[in-house]
């Protein structure tokens, strides 16, 4: 056979089939989602920003193949709007494995509820990632032999493509030794027919490596499909929870959408370990109880009519009062009545109206506040709860917001919130965090309130500002400071409301708060957020 010489027509003929598949061996995609240029850059931008990801990516790569493409594929699948997924005959067959993993988990029942939360959120579907993690780990163990078998069916594909391109390489120095007549010297004949011998070979095992590869991969399908269950199960409930923490903590979707990939990392990680982290869903439960309050209160409000009063409410004026103005020479009397609040008005059964100026929280943090109550419940998470749905409260009327924090005379934490700018997170975290220890003493908290009020009213006059002091204790004051506590009462007309949290040991509210309060509650169940709902109609 090596001296017969061939037409090149004739070998033409025979490589046929091996030069197109040369001409159609197209590369095969590594990814399983259909991604853009913008879906890309925003995970590298992901990935470098994010230390998990990139020491989960580490080591699942010391371990397995292709595990890079598989986490771009989880989380763009998380992120995209409406991730669509290639077929799997346009997956390279090393990817194949990858491909069934991300079919599974946007199959699984859990992905609706896991994509509500993390579509166009890059650090939400980053952190499903993360929350996979353990089960991709034992995933990608269980399905290493059909890893493998890919790998190899890889592996075959691209020596048949080679083997196909040697065809073709082979046909072409064949043609460029024809003679005029299209003879083809012996030696270029054989060298063309070996080379399709060794594509023919090549495509049998690609053959054999490819259904081995399917087999495998049919074997791992189950188990690839309950990971995926319990992957998509996993990552629900880890972003709900990190969702429902900054909900809790009233950190909104917009700010979050505005914090830096690393900011929002650490802020996430103080929430969740921070001294009160675990009572989030109590913080949550009091902020949205007064916001129902909120709902429920009317400013203003007339009220039911149940007779007549003496006042200076011009919008209450009974019409006889009015008709006095008609007359020129009692139009002086009516002036006076008005400015003695002696004019005759409706007087009205309803809500009451509400404070102007500041809303300042007392809150108790002596040792005693960190006995824990009913449910296990602290006194101090409970109050620091109370407090902060007071902040919502006064950021929801435009009113500054102060907290104090306070325990013995000597130790005091002042925090600011001013109504015309937003309350920073990290401020309300360090202002809940503060625990101070040591005893009780209230007149210089009480005090320290007082002379807030009195410096707002000298800034801006306004007046009827409301503090709300929340204790487990109680304590004496001098009657100097009592007096001098009146006096700026009536001068700038604030409100005092107290919580007196009890306990097992409790030996009541104690005379100071009864005379001190215009408005006392006691709380012996701190589990029953309702017991003040009340004050947030009120305030």
């Amino acid at each position: 056979m090596g001296e017969q010489r061939s037409s090149i027509d004739v070998l033409a003929v025979r490589s046929g089939p091996w030069l197109a598949r040369t001409a159609t061996a197209a590369e095969r995609n590594t990814t399983a989602v259909v991604a853009g240029p913008f879906d890309r850059v925003v995970w590298r931008e992901v990935y470098e920003q994010s230390a998990g990801l990139r020491e989960l990516a580490a080591e699942l790569g010391s371990r397995h193949a292709h595990t890079d493409d598989l986490l771009t594929d989880v989380f763009l699948a998380a992120y995209q709007a409406a991730p669509r997924l290639r077929e799997a005959t346009a997956m390279a067959p090393s990817r194949l494995v990858n491909h069934q993993v991300v079919t599974s988990l946007v199959r699984s029942p859990d992905f609706a509820g896991l994509h509500r939360e993390t579509a166009g959120d890059a650090y939400a579907a980053a952190l499903a990632v993360l929350a996979q993690s353990s089960v991709l780990r034992g995933l990608l163990e269980r399905s290493r032999d059909a890893r493998d078998r890919a790998g190899q069916a890889e592996a075959a594909r691209q020596n048949a493509v080679a083997a196909a391109t040697a065809v073709s390489e082979a046909v072409r120095r064949a043609a460029d030794e024809a003679g005029t007549d299209g003879t083809v010297p012996a030696p270029a004949a054989d060298a063309v027919r070996r080379a399709i011998q060794a594509a023919e070979a090549a495509e049998a095992t690609a053959r054999q490596e490819t259904r081995a590869a399917a087999q495998a991969l049919a074997a791992a399908l189950p188990g690839i499909r309950a990971a995926a269950r319990n992957a998509t199960a996993s990552a629900a409930e880890a972003v709900r929870q990190e969702a429902a923490l900054m909900r809790a903590w009233g950190v909104g979707a917009g700010e979050l959408e505005r914090m830096p990939f690393d900011e929002r990392a650490r802020l996430a990680e103080r929430l969740r370990s921070g001294r009160l982290a675990r009572w989030a869903e109590l913080i949550g439960r009091f902020r949205q109880m007064a916001g129902g309050e909120r709902a429920r209160k009317v400013e203003n409000a007339t009220g039911e009519l149940v007779g007549v009063t003496l006042g200076d409410d011009l919008s209450r004026v009974v019409p006889s009062e009015l008709a006095v103005l008609g007359l020129p020479a009692l139009r002086a009397v009516f002036a006076a009545r008005y400015a003695a609040g002696e004019l005759m008005l409706y007087d009205s059964r309803g809500e009451q109206t509400t404070g102007q100026g500041a809303v300042i929280a007392c809150v108790d943090t002596s040792h005693s506040m960190y006995a824990e109550g009913p449910g296990g419940i602290t006194r101090e998470a409970w109050s620091k709860a109370c407090a902060l749905a007071l902040l919502d409260q006064a950021r929801h009327a435009g009113r500054d917001f102060v907290g104090i924090l306070f325990s013995a005379a000597d130790k005091i934490r002042v925090f600011r919130f001013p109504g015309d700018r937003p309350a920073g997170v990290t401020e309300v975290l360090d202002f809940v965090e503060t625990f101070l220890g040591g005893g009780t003493d209230f007149q210089r908290p009480l005090g320290t309130a007082a002379a807030l009020l009195e410096e707002e009213f000298d800034d801006t006059a306004r007046r009827r500002g409301d503090i709300v002091l929340i204790t487990d204790d109680a304590c004496e004051v001098t009657e100097q400071w009592v007096r001098g506590w009146n006096d700026a009462k009536r001068r700038l007309g604030f409100r005092l409301f107290g919580v007196a949290i009890t306990g097992p040991d409790a030996t009541g509210t104690g005379s100071v708060l009864e005379a001190l309060c215009d408005n006392l509650r006691t709380i012996d169940d701190l589990t029953d957020v309702h017991a003040t709902a009340d004050l947030f109609r009120v305030i």
